[in-house]
């Protein structure tokens, strides 16, 4: 009777723990049940009618979008309106006029140089002058005894050859002199005169900024030396570095935008004027240069840039800027499901295309969403979650 007893005592404790057991599966279960059911309720958000017009539903749309490729890039000069200047002979700089900077007009003085060499070719230009004269004057004197019957034709000819001699003689010594930098008013004095100048100028052909200077007074200098670098800055370059993968998308013509971090959100209109037909092997890109109109002065040579480049416009399905809102490094649109009820769901999108973001992965153009009004539709739904 005893074991009798034990035994259902043992089949009693077996039942209760089974039913301990169980009872703990089902809240187990239950309680996974309705974590799913509270994550749901977190992306929901269900609007009271008087807030319904703060929010306006649409669909994505299929649009063409061109995408702007940012190109690291430098402001440069524009080397067809860039002049170095230098010497034209050897010898000692007298007097500066230019400083570095100033502005300076086609035809400007920059400095003074004074040479024996100078000395030397307006010598040979006063004795080649006064050759041609004396020819000159041979060759007269023989063609009126000519026409007296008194010397023969040869001698006629031999005179006027010698003149022509003497005269490309002196033709020679102007076309040094003015290699030399001395002008033709200053070439006419001394001839009239016969004043030897002491030094010439060395003057600029175009007109501009002084943007480097590499003399000073007393300085001997070679022809072979850049004394002066002078640019006109009223347009410049840009030139940017393209990646290979994405040169195919560039051409010559095309409009780029340009923003110069120093100028704050300033932007300026460039025009492809070169794409480079070799790839640099050590960065793997592709020079591309851009010219810039710049009447202000605003752009600078060396400043550094970012060249915006549309890329060629393709078909995407996008969604507005006013559709998408951001929380934990993610993207989120509402659906709307009927009845003032919305759902938000993750998305990926691409960068912002005037206004627009292009739709990557989670929507699809048949779904209706929330077009405009998104961030009052996340407040209403932070605000259902604290209560």
């Amino acid at each position: 009777m005893k074991l009798g007893m034990k035994s259902l005592g043992t089949a009693v404790l077996a039942a209760l723990l089974s039913a301990c057991s169980g009872g703990e599966e089902q809240v187990t279960q239950k309680k996974e049940e309705v974590a799913p059911q509270k994550a749901a309720d977190f992306n929901s958000v269900t609007l009271k009618p008087e807030m319904a017009q703060r929010v306006r539903i649409g669909h994505p749309t299929m649009v063409d979008i061109a995408d702007k490729l940012q190109v690291p890039s430098q402001v440069d000069v524009d080397e067809y309106r860039l002049v170095r200047v230098g010497a034209n002979v050897t010898g000692r700089i007298v007097d500066v006029y230019a400083m570095l900077g100033d502005t300076v007009t086609a035809g400007a003085a920059l400095a003074r140089i004074s040479s024996p060499e100078l000395t030397q070719a307006q010598l040979a230009y006063l004795r080649a002058s006064s050759r041609a004269t004396l020819a000159e004057k041979a060759a007269e004197r023989a063609r009126q005894m000519l026409a007296a019957d008194v010397i023969a034709v040869a001698e006629v000819e031999r005179r006027e050859s010698e003149l022509q001699v003497s005269q490309a003689d002196l033709e020679a010594a102007k076309d040094q002199l003015r290699l030399l930098g001395v002008d033709s008013g200053a070439l006419k004095e001394l001839i009239t005169k016969g004043h030897i100048l002491p030094s010439v100028t060395i003057s600029v052909p175009l007109g501009g900024v002084v943007i480097e200077r590499n003399v000073a007074i007393g300085q001997v200098v070679q022809p072979s030396e850049q004394l002066f670098r002078v640019a006109d800055l009223s347009s410049v370059w840009v030139v940017g570095d393209v990646p290979e993968q994405i040169a195919r998308n560039v051409r010559v013509g095309q409009h780029v935008e340009i923003h110069v971090p120093a100028l704050g959100e300033v932007s300026f209109d460039g025009l492809i004027i070169f794409v480079a037909d070799t790839v640099n092997p050590l960065t793997r890109t592709v020079m591309v240069r851009t010219a810039v109109e710049n009447p202000q002065r605003k752009l600078k040579p060396d400043m550094l840039a970012t060249m915006h480049i549309t890329d060629n416009p393709h078909k995407s399905l996008v969604v507005p800027e006013t559709a998408v809102v951001r929380e934990a490094n993610r993207d989120y649109v509402f659906l709307a499901q009927g009845n003032n009820r919305f759902l938000r769901v993750p998305v990926e999108l691409g960068h912002e295309v005037a206004d627009m973001r292009p739709v990557i992965r989670g929507l699809s153009v048949e779904q209706s969403i929330v077009v405009d009004g998104a961030f009052h539709l996340d407040n209403e739904r932070k605000l259902a979650e604290l209560e």
